[in-house]
């Protein structure tokens, strides 16, 4: 749908699937109207998370239905509604133009953002840069909003990391625990260890790092048996205080001190997750009026919540978030109000002119 709208408004567009070894092929789309710059960039993703049980939805999670001016939906606000918005907000702009705009507009549009994020955005850009094509500045369609559309732009995300302490011990009877070695000891240890000082007291632009273990587990299935093995897995979100191995390290001393010689190591995940901000100036400043002149409000500028594909984006161009209101994505009944999509494309449409018509 997106290609033939695109393609009918004079946008040259390619269709690409990405594939490697252990993850699904993914479609994606890129799309560009005129040669000139500044270029700027709409991104976003298709894909949406599973619907649950789809007897509970008010309406089925894939009719778009509407009730009492409320559009019913999986992926109405993450983020479907906001890649309408900006394509609705596109051709609005070309039309009032004469159908070409000063610079250049692209559509950067995946399907694995939800997913594991290999075949989708990064590979996009890649693509696109192998081709030659430059963007000027990015917005990223992720649902921003807290309570009303207007609260909030995301200029910054924390990078996520994730590790597995691994505790090694010796097997026995629980009856004669000199002749074994509890790792259920050392790993308690090291968790409090790990956890008992704060990461960071934060920074200029985002709060402090976190680290929180999710899971704890020894496999054991009898109860009079010490096990041989312990592993705690862990999620750290770090702010702009931290690169990924500066944490490892950090993480790491605290372990060693912690087990006193115990044997353990940590088993850390490849990430493609790192912490990033687009700091306040000029393009901030133009979607931030623009938003306050469309919906009234006065955005807080934002670094908080989890990643999105904007980790990628922002090795290209300078990236913003701003999208709908957030309270029902990923729920049963995910939906949006119709009033607040016409107020999306308001401020889409918005930027455009702003942007056109005196560059940051």
């Amino acid at each position: 749908m997106l290609e033939r709208v695109l393609k009918a408004a004079g946008f040259t567009v390619h269709r690409l699937t990405f594939a490697e070894a252990g993850s699904a092929p993914i479609e994606n789309l890129y799309a560009r109207i005129g040669t000139a710059s500044p270029n700027i960039a709409f991104a976003g993703h298709t894909d949406v998370v599973p619907p649950g049980d789809e007897a509970t939805w008010r309406h089925p999670p894939f009719s778009a239905g509407v009730e009492d001016d409320t559009l019913y939906g999986r992926g109405a606000v993450d983020m479907k509604g906001a890649i309408a918005c900006a394509v609705a907000a596109s051709l609005d702009h070309l039309a009032a133009a004469g159908g070409k705009p000063k610079g250049s507009i692209s559509f950067l549009i995946t399907g694995d953002e939800e997913g594991v994020a290999v075949n989708g955005t990064v590979k996009l850009l890649r693509w696109a840069a192998a081709r030659g094509e430059k963007f000027d500045h990015c917005i990223l369609g992720e649902p921003t909003n807290p309570k009303e559309l207007g609260d909030m732009i995301k200029i910054g995300r924390r990078g996520s990391l994730n590790g597995t302490l691994i505790v090694s011990g010796t097997a026995g009877h629980v009856a004669y625990p000199a002749l074994a070695d509890n790792p259920v000891r050392r790993i308690v240890a090291i968790m409090a260890a790990v956890m008992a000082e704060p990461l960071d007291a934060g920074s200029a632009h985002f709060d402090p790092s976190n680290l929180e273990f999710t899971s704890v587990d020894v496999g054991n299935k009898t109860v009079n048996v010490i096990p041989p093995e312990a592993r705690g897995r862990f999620n750290i979100r770090f702010n702009d205080r931290h690169t990924q191995e500066s944490l490892k390290a950090l993480i790491e001393a605290r372990a060693h001190a912690a087990a006193q010689g115990g044997h353990f190591r940590i088993a850390w995940e490849p990430s493609n997750a790192d912490v990033f901000v687009t700091k306040p100036g000029p393009f901030v400043d133009l979607v931030s009026g623009a938003i306050a002149e469309a919906t009234g409000r006065q955005p807080e500028l934002s670094t908080s919540g989890g990643t999105s594909d904007a980790r990628f984006i922002k090795d290209y161009c300078p990236v913003v978030e701003f999208g709908l209101v957030n309270a029902t994505m990923h729920k049963i009944d995910e939906c949006v109000a119709t009033a607040d999509l016409a107020a999306l494309t308001a401020v889409y449409r918005r930027i455009l002119d702003r942007y056109f018509n005196n560059p940051p």
